[in-house]
């Protein structure tokens, strides 16, 4: 801890819901809080949040968050006295902590040289050792070729895992299972680690299969005091990166547990440690092994709050200020069970491509009895592919588990968002799982059953009702525009006639493309609504606190569901899974789309990291032809057929957007000469 001292005001050197998470605390403790932003934030939830706000540069993370000079810059000019990193960007960089120390700011997190070495995984694996802390076996040498890496595979026998030796989330981590895979794994580990972290350096480890990712949280304060809170099971991940947690383990018993907590309370007197940190194991079903230490608060950080009651944030700032923690060891407790759930905007039923756009429509569960909702984004807000894709985090608590995982689903039943595609329905699908109520899970449950995980709901009749209700109430309020003459027959929009009826056709195209056609009767009795022949009575009425939900009256049932109209789309809301229905204009010219033999297209926007396939040259099927970074992970583009490229209509470094043609590529046996 930097010259721990008491502070009335605080930068808080973050974005997102972290940021916003921090500044509640923050006001709730009486301190003026100061947000930062880049150019691409400059509307961002979180600059609002904050009693004050500065602009540190451009969208790049490297130009704005990541750039040491500039945010302290804004502490000066801010008149800041302290400043919280949150998680991710320069949470864990020593040089950070250090140059907040040469400012005379309080950073709020451990010290520089508690960092140093664990911000270097190799390293604090040695010095675990050192301290009788079990490790995984592997290989941290300074040696980085290719020749080193083959050999130490050889040794500690595959599969085997790359990480990154800095920061963690995933980025820059590769399973190879075999010699032959390794060289390609090398430089797409380094490029993603040093795009998250400003270094490639890697290391390697002997993968432990079907593991359990297990970690306990520790604080620690200047007077010689370590505190276990718990362990936290994150088992559930895709791609290296938690999307579920939960609190406590359901996988150990009181002997393990005790035994996680002894060696974490090790690891953190080892380095003299101070403030919250997260010390990780990967587990099976007898052992457990170190395999890292988070100096930062975590992104699941609330579900521990959840089950001990107390407010992480509040105990890193009081021992910022010098302050001893505020309970020993045997007055912390713990209640019930936690589980968390993080709300990413990603495609999952696309390979989890990210999501980019303005957010249309925001509609969280309602907080209290026993969920609590950490947003970083609402209605109107922009999500740029500059940034990690983490919206919000859903936190539910119970007596048990069965019960927090119900309650967590209901939740998930109650979130709506549209404008950008969400994990939501992914997450209430996994939740579900019998796998997960019985706790059968390891690390790689999420990628092997992924293809029966990703499947999106088929339109049914309500839906299309609520999709027409949305258009009837569009056009209704379009008609009330003279206040001068409000009860005008002409502008009520509702369906009674004089006499004799009217028809209206209405077509819809679904996310696939299927074709669903309605027929709205409008008569003096009411509507009528028929879906392929059969016909059913129709009505609808608004709530009037919220303009897109409605109560529907289809046949003889009553039904509340929720749908937004935006740019000839309608998102209806029925559940988790969000049905989108795109209205098809009649007279509308049809819109030309490129031909996967013809054109490949961007599936998402992103930076062009690099060039793999050199024109003309023959590819099979599935063959990768360039790789494209996107919201700190990278994608590959691959060959749609046998075939080879043409030309491409992007060089490595230009940004594109989502649907930008990438290359021209001929598909089918390449000519000659």
């Amino acid at each position: 801890m930097s010259s721990a001292r008491p502070f009335t005001s605080l930068l808080i050197a973050n974005r997102g819901e972290i940021a916003c998470r921090i500044a509640r605390t923050a006001r709730r403790m009486g301190l003026r809080t100061i947000a930062v932003y880049s150019e691409a934030d400059a509307r961002a939830r979180h600059v609002t949040t904050a009693d004050e706000a500065r602009l540190i540069g451009p969208a790049p993370a490297r130009d704005s968050y990541l750039d040491i000079a500039r945010v302290i810059e804004a502490a000066r000019a801010s008149g800041a006295e302290a400043v919280h990193p949150g998680y991710g960007f320069l949470s864990e960089k020593a040089a950070f902590a250090e140059a907040c120390a040469a400012a005379g700011l309080v950073f709020v997190g451990p010290p520089a040289a508690a960092i140093q070495v664990m911000g270097s995984k190799a390293t604090a694996k040695a010095l675990m050792e050192a301290a009788g802390v079990p490790v995984v076996p592997g290989y941290g040498g300074a040696a980085q070729d290719v020749a080193t890496f083959a050999r130490e595979a050889k040794r500690l026998g595959f599969p085997v895992l790359l990480k990154a030796v800095a920061g963690g989330g995933g980025r820059g981590m590769r399973i190879v299972r075999a010699a032959d895979d390794l060289e390609a794994a090398l430089p797409a580990a380094r490029r993603e680690a040093a795009a998250a972290f400003g270094d490639e350096t890697l290391m390697m480890e002997r993968f432990v299969e079907r593991p359990r990712h297990i970690e306990v949280q520790i604080f620690a304060d200047a007077h010689g005091n370590v505190v276990s809170l718990f362990e936290r099971e994150c088992t559930l991940q895709r791609r290296h990166q938690k999307v579920v947690e939960e609190a406590p383990s359901p996988s150990l018993d009181e002997a393990r547990r005790e035994a996680l907590y002894d060696a974490a309370r090790k690891a953190a007197a080892a380095i003299g440690y101070v403030g919250a940190g997260t010390v990780e194991f990967v587990a099976d079903a007898a052992n457990a092994w170190f395999i890292e230490m988070n100096t930062r608060l975590q992104v699941e950080h609330a579900v521990t709050e959840a089950i001990t009651g107390l407010d992480l944030v509040e105990w890193q700032i009081r021992v910022a200020m010098g302050e001893r923690l505020p309970l020993r060891q045997d007055e912390i407790k713990r209640a019930g069970h936690a589980v968390e759930a993080r709300i990413y905007a990603e495609d999952a039923d696309a390979g989890f491509l990210p999501s980019t756009g303005a957010i249309t429509h925001w509609r969280a569960p309602k907080g209290g009895f026993g969920i609590r909702i950490d947003a970083g984004f609402g209605a109107g807000d922009e999500v740029t592919p500059h940034y990690d894709p983490l919206l919000a985090k859903v936190i539910a608590h119970a007596p048990t588990r069965p019960a927090a995982l119900a309650r967590l689903r209901g939740a998930l039943s109650s979130f709506e968002v549209a404008g950008v595609a969400t994990n939501i329905a992914f997450i209430a699908r996994l939740l579900g799982e019998d796998a997960v109520a019985a706790n059968v899970l390891d690390t790689g449950y999420i990628e092997r059953e992924r293809a029966g995980l990703e499947k999106s709901s088929a339109p049914r009749a309500l839906h299309l009702a609520a999709a027409v209700a949305a258009i009837l109430a569009r056009e209704a309020d379009e008609t009330r525009r003279d206040p001068a003459d409000p009860w005008s027959p002409w502008a009520a929009g509702a369906p009674w006639m004089l006499f004799g009826s009217r028809v209206r056709v209405l077509e819809f195209r679904g996310k696939d493309g299927q074709a669903f056609t309605v027929r709205l009767e409008q008569e003096r009795a009411g509507m009528v609504l028929v879906f392929g022949g059969d016909g059913a009575l129709f009505a609808f009425e608004r709530e009037e606190r919220d303009p897109h939900r409605f109560a529907l009256r289809l046949g003889g049932a009553r039904h509340t569901v929720g749908a937004v109209l935006r740019d000839g789309t309608v998102t209806v809301f029925d559940g988790p899974q969000p049905i989108r229905l795109a209205l098809v204009d009649p007279f509308a010219a049809e819109a030309a789309t490129h031909h996967p033999t013809t054109g490949t297209l961007a599936p998402m926007p992103g930076t062009v990291l690099s060039l793999l396939a050199e024109p003309g040259a023959s590819l099979e099927a599935g063959a990768p032809i360039l790789i494209l970074e996107a919201m700190k992970m990278e994608h590959t583009v691959r060959a749609p057929s046998r075939g080879r490229v043409a030309r491409y209509s992007v060089a490595v470094g230009d940004f594109v957007s989502e649907g930008a043609v990438l290359m021209e590529f001929e598909a089918g046996e390449p000519r000659n000469g």
